[in-house]
């Protein structure tokens, strides 16, 4: 069975008259037993929230994307408040995105490492993006992070030395549908360096559909090509990568294994 360790339900298009449901049902029929729901700002939280609240097989993460960090870094009081809630089991997604955005620099950092010091207190794992900021990111979780409680670089596709790095820190590296893409070549190299009890899989879906279905709308049932690519790279059963990837986020995603 797999774990679909970031995916956003809210942002799927529905208005085609595709529904949850059935999204939810095709994932179990590619055995895809659980899945995170992450979040990417405060104003939608609630009905993220509200979407994923009754579904068992869902759990849910509070933050703010360094894309939404406008005018003012989120809180740490306002990510308290929030991480309280039952169903979340992390916090971000956060970090650094100097790529599509550099006149918040100093915002998107603060956000960061609000994060991170709510992660101290929570005592739950952090979500991070990052993307073109590779120091910057390595320099904040050295000096901010509770390495006791670690977190994830999500959708992973920076070098192997960045990733190394995170390694050291108690971060694992999650693959998303990226690594069967036919440009990604350096990154399948990360992922046959990467221990795999230090990764995770993900679909980052509705984005980044795998290869056969790039091109279309992603969704947490596809998470079982990035396992099969996994398994291709590092000659291992997908089984195998299935068994090992889903127990990786129960031990870091703790509060989700209660």
């Amino acid at each position: 069975m797999f774990v679909d360790s970031h995916c956003h339900l809210d942002k799927l298009d529905y208005a085609s008259g595709d529904t949850l449901s059935r999204v939810l049902t095709t994932a179990a029929e590619r055995q895809v037993s659980k899945m995170l729901c992450v979040c990417v700002d405060m104003q939608n939280f609630a009905p993220m929230y509200h979407l994923i609240a009754d579904l068992d097989q869902v759990y849910a993460s509070v933050g703010v994307h360094p894309l939404n960090t406008f005018e003012a870094p989120v809180t740490v009081e306002a990510l308290l408040e929030q991480a309280a809630l039952p169903k979340i089991v992390a916090l971000g997604e956060t970090g650094l995105d100097y790529f599509y955005q550099q006149d918040t620099v100093d915002i998107q950092q603060q956000s960061f490492i609000n994060h991170l010091e709510a992660a101290k207190l929570t005592k739950l794992p952090v979500i991070v993006h990052t993307r073109d900021a590779r120091q910057d990111t390595l320099d904040i979780l050295k000096h901010h992070a509770d390495f006791e409680v670690g977190g994830v670089l999500h959708c992973f596709t920076e070098s192997w030395d960045m990733g190394r790095q995170a390694l050291d820190m108690n971060y694992l590296l999650s693959f998303s549908g990226i690594v069967t893409f036919k440009n990604a070549a350096e990154l399948r190299e990360v992922v046959k360096q990467t221990p795999l009890d230090k990764m995770l899989i993900e679909t980052d879906s509705p984005y980044l559909a795998p290869v056969p279905f790039r091109g279309k709308q992603n969704e947490p049932g596809y998470v079982a090509e990035v396992a099969q690519c996994i398994a291709d790279i590092k000659g291992l059963r997908v089984e195998d990568v299935a068994r090992i990837t889903t127990e990786n986020f129960y031990r870091l995603f703790n509060r989700a294994a209660d």
